[in-house]
């Protein structure tokens, strides 16, 4: 009788913590970012980076000395994700918001045609919400896999690829800038990340965030 106890609180045990895992719709980081986004304002003088970790690993307001700019990134972000916490970003009506966003749904395995459709609807709600605020849809940056590091991300250049293709498409049809950040953080002669701005294959170094800087400053300033 007692192990049947036993047993039983381990089953209540494990289905409280199922359940609570499946009410927590993102991470805790996500929480804890989006929770302070909300605390805070935008003005129509803001400049706003939007997406995940690549994003968020930049000091944005400084690299272009420029006080309007509020980095919104948060690392491992999904469209999904950017898309539910637009409200107190479009609150303020932003003068500009660039987007990066997708790597994380190409390593969960999500369609091409998804993830399009999913930035699309985040396009959409900017322009609903905040038709003044003029959007730059950047290029998904290259992945490479020689690190052996995040793999489910860094397996899947063809895909960063494809998308990137749609996005293009995408853009035209949104009548929105596209920027294609692709082409300039490309080894050429692998398909893979450029091994002097990445140590991990995803996610970039100094160099990276510099370069970036100078292939979007003509529409930062």
């Amino acid at each position: 009788m007692g192990m049947k106890k036993i047993f039983l609180f381990a089953v209540l045990i494990f289905v409280f913590t199922s359940v609570s895992a499946q009410k927590r719709k993102y991470s805790t980081f996500y929480e804890q970012r989006a929770t302070l986004f909300e605390a805070l304002h935008t003005s129509p003088k803001d400049i706003i980076f939007l997406g995940n970790s690549i994003t968020n690993g930049c000091e944005w307001a400084e690299l272009f000395d420029n006080t309007h700019i509020k980095n919104r990134g948060i690392s491992g972000d999904i469209c999904e994700g950017v898309y539910d916490r637009l409200d107190p970003i479009l609150k303020g009506k932003p003068a500009k918001l660039f987007l990066l966003i997708g790597i994380n749904d190409v390593s969960r395995g999500t369609s091409v045609d998804s993830i399009a459709g999913r930035i699309k609807c985040i396009i959409e709600k900017i322009q609903s919400d905040s038709p003044r605020t003029k959007i730059y849809l950047q290029s998904v940056l290259p992945v490479s896999d020689v690190y052996n590091m995040f793999q489910s991300h860094t397996s899947k250049g063809k895909v960063v690829v494809d998308l990137n293709s749609r996005l293009v498409e995408l853009a035209k049809d949104k009548k929105v800038f596209y920027i294609d950040l692709y082409s300039h953080f490309v080894d050429k002669a692998t398909g893979k990340m450029r091994s002097d701005l990445s140590n991990d294959g995803l996610h970039l170094l100094g160099k990276g965030y510099m370069l970036w800087r100078d292939l979007i400053k003509q529409y930062v300033n």
